[in-house]
């Protein structure tokens, strides 16, 4: 299969801000502050569509599903930047899956030379869009001078 085929196969929609596909799959029942449980998604990237650097509110758990390899990168409130692999291979240095705590930056690309990967992210409490925070290269860059090289590798705008 081919990204193409993946996006038609799951209904995969582009992803306003962040970048690349997704589709909602399972929306949970809410709690008494009205926000959703849980949620989780489908989530697609290709080369020329990558998740830019953004911090959600909630604990975010990605899974690793198909395709080529991952790379996210993430950069705490003290400025630690620490990178992750995503893949299927459970290769040394590899995972299927990560966690991702509240309001850490985060941005993933494919490693080089890939093609697409598939992913899901599983979000608790679940994913509002009021939650999300974009990251953009002159903000995240002056917050973080030490990291610029990557904090433009990784953003949109």
């Amino acid at each position: 299969m081919n990204a193409k085929d993946v996006i038609e196969k799951l209904e995969l929609i582009p992803l306003p801000e962040e970048g690349g596909f997704f589709r909602e799959v399972f929306r949970d029942k809410k709690n008494s502050e009205g926000n959703s449980h849980s949620t989780c998604i489908y989530y697609l990237i290709t080369p020329e569509e990558f998740s830019g650097l953004h911090a959600v509110r909630s604990t975010e758990i990605f899974h690793f599903y198909a395709g080529d390899p991952v790379e996210m990168v993430q950069i705490n409130s003290k400025g630690e930047l620490s990178k992750h692999i995503l893949s299927s291979t459970l290769e040394e240095g590899t995972s299927p899956q990560i966690v991702v705590s509240p309001l850490i930056w985060q941005g993933t690309k494919l490693s080089k030379g890939g093609r697409w990967a598939l992913l899901g992210c599983t979000v608790a409490p679940g994913f509002e869009y009021s939650d999300f925070i974009n990251g953009t290269f002159s903000e995240l860059s002056s917050l973080f001078p030490e990291h610029t090289q990557t904090i433009k590798e990784y953003t949109h705008s």
